[in-house]
């Protein structure tokens, strides 16, 4: 297949309830299919919520996980690709019984199964979770895909491994923005602007799209897409995750850096995009790539941290 035709989506999950969830999954999947689109991702830990883990204890955020690809819903994620005839991206809290582990654990599934797994590298929500411990290429559609999921995606050395493995398309699901941050101009949007978004969205959307938010985001994920020549699917919620207020600006970027359709409504939403091989050649990052000199600073990239200098990013 030589396009790909990619729906990104942003919705108001439902914290701890996968039914709900699911339901919604399969409604987005479903409406993508009838666009004509044949890949549509999600945000992560969208089929569970996100946030509330923070709360649970270990006994508890286990009940809240699942084996993976063994568990209801891969089964329920899978059946949604099958009747739909897409493929589809979503996340959520994984338990590996064997290893007695937790991951914070997104998944692409086609109808024949699941296609890849990618357990995030750099959890934080809960000092539950354990750490991935590999960067995911896989083959999607005849394209080659990656993913990294949130903060793993702010480490830049993640973003071009991942492109070096080969990856012409990076998923970035997410559930980000509008939290505190020592970043000037970051912070908390107030709930109560967002049950008031029928009568003032005016003032809801000033938040969103400042440095609360959109704003901030562009700082960074352009460049990921532009420094690796390769297209960027980035998917966050909307509304409230369990009592955090996220925005969604979930959009596609092209390998320029350029934004090609981003949701816009203060509410559920979907960008869609076709994504065209010919970019990834014509845009700076595949000369950039081609320019890397490894012998100058390929010790300097590995070399491991100085303890007193190590950032600290699960407590």
């Amino acid at each position: 297949m030589s396009d790909l035709r990619v729906a990104s989506v942003q919705f108001e999950n439902a914290s701890g309830n996968k039914a709900a969830n699911l339901a919604t999954i399969r409604r987005f999947s479903a409406q993508a299919a009838i666009r004509g689109y044949n890949v549509v991702a999600f945000h992560e830990c969208s089929i569970s919520g996100y946030t509330f883990a923070s709360k649970l204890s270990r006994d508890e955020l286990i009940a809240a996980s699942e084996p993976v690809p063994s568990g209801p819903s891969i089964r329920q994620l899978i059946a949604i690709a099958r009747d739909m005839g897409v493929v589809v991206l979503a996340g959520l809290f994984e338990y590996d019984e064997a290893a007695d582990k937790i991951y914070n654990t997104y998944v692409c599934v086609s109808a024949d199964g699941m296609l890849a797994r990618f357990r995030k590298l750099h959890p934080f929500i809960s000092k539950h979770l354990s750490v991935g411990d590999e960067l995911v290429v896989f083959d999607l559609l005849g394209w080659k895909a990656g993913i990294l999921i949130c903060y793993d995606n702010n480490v830049v050395e993640n973003a071009r491994a991942t492109a070096l493995l080969g990856a012409e398309i990076l998923f970035a699901p997410h559930v980000t923005m509008c939290t505190p941050s020592t970043r000037p101009g970051a912070g908390s949007v107030d709930p109560g602007l967002w049950h008031a978004r029928t009568t003032d969205p005016t003032t809801l959307r000033a938040e969103f799209d400042g440095l609360k938010g959109r704003a901030w985001l562009m700082k960074w994920l352009p460049a990921r897409a532009y420094d690796n020549a390769m297209y960027v699917v980035f998917s966050n919620p909307i509304g409230m995750d369990d009592d955090q207020l996220k925005n969604g600006c979930s959009m596609v970027l092209d390998p320029f850096g350029d934004v090609l359709d981003e949701c816009r409504r203060l509410g559920e939403d979907m960008a869609v995009a076709v994504c065209t091989r010919d970019k990834l050649q014509l845009a700076g990052g595949f000369r950039y790539r081609k320019a890397r000199r490894p012998d100058l600073y390929g010790d300097v990239i590995a070399k491991q941290h100085d303890a007193e200098l190590k950032i600290v990013w699960m407590k």
